[in-house]
């Protein structure tokens, strides 16, 4: 008896983000895959797949937004429902990563969240990772298993290509950031600079920025960074940048959480625009924020996947900046 090899490719949403899962599949030339998502009177979740997986290469697409928990539990099950099922080959594709900020210790008797979603991702079932911006690379290694972290980077590049407006340097908001300000710079020609601050450690989203590090004066200041979260650190760096002498700000940044008060700070903020991707789905009171513009990141997630079902290197489709 003689079996033919064949490939097959699905791809599942989650609940956090399907207009994204809906266009990456869209431009795979396929459509989401069905699967009944519930929620019990007692607040556990439910999920049924409504086709075969058997044997098929799936993807499971789920951004861990609010609330995070949630969808960081929907897609587990969603993958153990996958494994149980069959299916040949799991990748959990998770355009913003959960709990990505804990991936280190700062004081005694904290965890490190970061290692242990991985350590949830492989006992669920997940034979890969993919994920946009880590909030930092080390994250990669918090797993015995293949993890594509990829970069916003090109899609952000050629929208400032067609913005620049004069002598133009990319900032990072803090010293951690540099390697990422270095590469924006590195395709636009402009300098870079950085943003020294103090991070209280006894409580959340407080932050204060003490002196800038490079020539900004005269010179048009993008300020570069993975996650727009209460916006205090990109609102102090804004309003420093412009007490230096800068012509302008304006803000770019993967994932655009957004959390309280975050949409007020920016409205607030000395910043002229506001560039996020659609990791994450816009938070409804941030959609009204006139100097907001979303680009979609929907061709890099769907080329990744691609490349991966087809065996290619995810690598080439971001020229080596996905490291």
């Amino acid at each position: 008896m003689e079996i033919s090899s064949r490939k097959k490719l699905m791809v599942f949403s989650g609940s956090a983000n399907e207009a994204l899962a809906r266009e990456v599949a869209n431009i795979l030339g396929t459509n989401l895959g069905g699967v009944e998502r519930s929620v019990f009177a007692s607040g556990e979740i439910y999920i049924h797949y409504t086709e075969s997986v058997r044997g098929a290469d799936c993807f499971v697409i789920q951004s861990h937004t609010n609330p995070v928990n949630f969808h960081i539990m929907e897609q587990l099950i969603m993958i153990d429902a996958l494994h149980r099922a069959s299916a040949k080959r799991i990748t959990a594709v998770v355009p913003f990563y959960g709990y990505a900020r804990q991936d280190k210790k700062g004081r005694p008797r904290e965890p490190i969240t970061a290692r242990l979603m991985g350590d949830l991702f492989l006992a669920a079932g997940a034979d890969r990772i993919v994920s946009v911006d880590l909030h930092t690379g080390q994250i990669q290694g918090f797993v015995n298993t293949p993890f594509d972290s990829l970069t916003a980077v090109p899609v952000f590049v050629e929208y400032l290509k067609q913005n620049l407006d004069g002598p133009t340097t990319i900032v990072s908001p803090d010293t951690g950031g540099v390697k990422r300000a270095s590469k924006y710079a590195r395709h636009l020609g402009a300098a870079v600079a950085f943003v020294h601050k103090r991070r209280r450690v006894d409580v959340r989203n407080e932050v204060t920025a003490l002196e800038v590090v490079g020539e900004i004066k005269g010179r048009h200041c993008i300020i570069v960074d993975d996650i727009i979260d209460t916006a205090g650190t990109a609102s102090a760096a804004a309003d420093l940048l412009m007490e230096r002498g800068a012509l302008s700000t304006r803000l770019v940044a993967t994932h655009g959480v957004m959390s309280p008060p975050a949409v007020d700070r920016l409205k607030n903020a000395p910043i002229t625009e506001v560039v996020i991707s659609n990791a994450i789905p816009v938070p409804d009171d941030a959609t009204n924020l006139d100097k907001l513009t979303v680009l979609s990141i929907g061709s890099l997630l769907a080329g990744t996947i691609n490349a991966i079902f087809t065996d290619a290197s995810v690598s080439e489709i971001f020229a080596g900046e996905n490291v």
